[in-house]
């Protein structure tokens, strides 16, 4: 090591406060790696969700002090970084980089040298343009994008996801590749990076293969690493992931504790099917994601919710504690598990809030960004089976909800209307109930209150 560098310690953080330890995954870089501030040095896994832990210097990993698969506790050093002191300044580095990042984020500084004049709003017209969320941060760092060329639509020029994913589309990856003063990364590396993009951007607007209404992208193949069996070839060994072990036992405490039961109610959507064709388009257009039946869905037992809070609650042996946030957790599929992201206050957000956050967060969870924070707090689950094609489920309870909830596959069938034949858009709902808090009374009078919101859709009816 060089004079003019610093040792700086990377340590495992407190990733939520019922955690005092993580597992390492995998090592995303090695000793003699270049590191990038905010580049991923390592995936960890905890007992609730799977992160990445990024740097918070840029300079050159030294030293891995853990190995993968090793559980480290919070606060203990797992790896070290030599980071370049400034030209010009004795002071440590590791103090000097934390603190300029504290100010504004490495990628796309406003006042990063070489940036064209244009591209650097003035603090007047954008105060909040250099504060970055996480996820644009992230969503930055690994498509080398100088987020000073973005252009922010947010509150006060902030630039947001969105703005980030529209930038790709739009080919400015491409722009600030072109220009020199504005490169993050070396030439070489470049092309590379450029070529991700591109391939990124072009499958998303080739169109995926569906089997029914609603199902949004093609079924993923689980891609998992197996071992060789013991001594035989007519059979192989799949490790239980820590995700996998947390699903297992909490689906066990799930049917050993709760009594479950089930019911079933079918709905017309047809309505809402001529609804969402109809603004679909221009709802991609402006909101830049697509439309799905699931907000609708959602909005829909959220309102219903409210007519029967009931249903917004757990069992605590003694009494039934009723909720008063309606926090609608969303169980969404991976290639080897099942999340259950949370939508917070889901009754204070509108068809078009609901469809941002569906969005955002099963993105979220099939690329593993999912924090804890995003995993805690629901009060209610929504599930959207048909998006595979299913027209009838048995969902089994998010322990310790009183109840869960389906929506089937949207299907076109024949149906008695004034004792006439029309064919119309229909579809299954599913609910499972704890038997101990619910009974079919109000779960009856719960689905036919869904099943009323869900029909009185109209082609009028406003998204905002």
């Amino acid at each position: 090591m060089s004079d003019n560098t610093k040792l700086t310690d990377v340590i495992m953080p407190q990733l939520a406060e019922s955690l005092v330890s993580a597992t390492i995954g995998k090592w995303l870089k090695k000793p003699g790696d270049m590191v990038e501030q905010y580049e991923p040095l390592c995936d960890l896994i905890t007992d609730k969700v799977n992160a990445e832990l990024p740097s918070t210097v840029e300079g050159t990993l030294v030293e891995l002090l853990a190995e993968e698969g090793q559980t480290v506790s919070v606060g203990e050093i797992i790896a070290r970084i030599a980071v370049a002191a400034p030209a010009g300044s004795s002071a440590p580095a590791a103090k000097a980089v934390p603190q300029a990042a504290s100010a504004a984020p490495a990628l796309g500084t406003p006042a990063a040298p070489g940036r064209p004049a244009a591209l650097a709003p003035s603090a007047a017209d954008a105060p909040m343009r250099s504060r970055y969320s996480p996820a644009v941060q992230t969503l930055a760092a690994e498509h080398r994008i100088d987020l000073g060329a973005v252009p922010g639509t947010g509150l006060g020029g902030r630039i947001t996801r969105k703005d980030v994913l529209m930038f790709l589309e739009n080919g400015g990856a491409a722009a600030v590749q072109a220009a020199p003063e504005a490169r993050t990364v070396p030439e070489a590396s470049q092309q590379p990076a450029l070529q991700a993009i591109q391939a990124e951007v072009q499958e998303k607007l080739e169109p995926v293969r569906h089997s029914g209404l609603h199902l949004s992208e093609s079924p993923r193949i689980p891609t998992i690493e197996v071992e060789g069996g013991l001594g035989s070839s007519s059979e192989y060994l799949i490790d239980v992931t820590p995700i996998r072990n947390t699903i297992a036992t909490r689906m066990r405490q799930s049917v050993s504790e709760i009594p479950h039961a089930w019911t079933m109610i079918e709905v017309d959507v047809t309505n809402l099917v001529v609804l969402r064709n109809k603004i679909k388009d221009e709802f991609k257009r402006k909101e830049g994601i697509n439309l799905t039946y699931l907000a609708f869905m959602m909005k829909a037992v959220v309102s219903a919710i409210k007519d029967y809070p009931i249903m917004n609650s757990v069992w605590a042996v003694d009494k039934i504690i009723v909720k008063r946030d309606i926090n609608i957790a969303l169980a969404v599929g991976t290639e080897d598990s099942v999340m259950t992201p949370v939508i917070k206050k889901a009754d204070q957000k509108n068809i078009a809030g609901l469809a941002r956050e569906i969005d955002e967060l099963a993105q979220k969870t099939r690329e593993g960004k999912l924090r804890l924070d995003d995993m805690q707090g629901g009060t209610f689950t929504v599930n959207n089976t048909g998006s595979f094609g299913s027209i009838l489920s048995y969902p089994i309870i998010n322990y310790p909800q009183a109840a869960i909830l389906t929506f089937e596959s949207i299907v076109k069938r024949p149906v008695v209307i004034n004792d006439m034949i029309a064919v119309r858009s229909m579809a299954n709902i599913c609910l499972s109930l704890d038997h101990r808090i619910l009974d079919g009374v109000i779960c009856g009078r719960f689905l036919q209150r869904v099943k009323d919101n869900l029909e009185s859709y109209t082609p009028d009816t406003k998204l905002y």
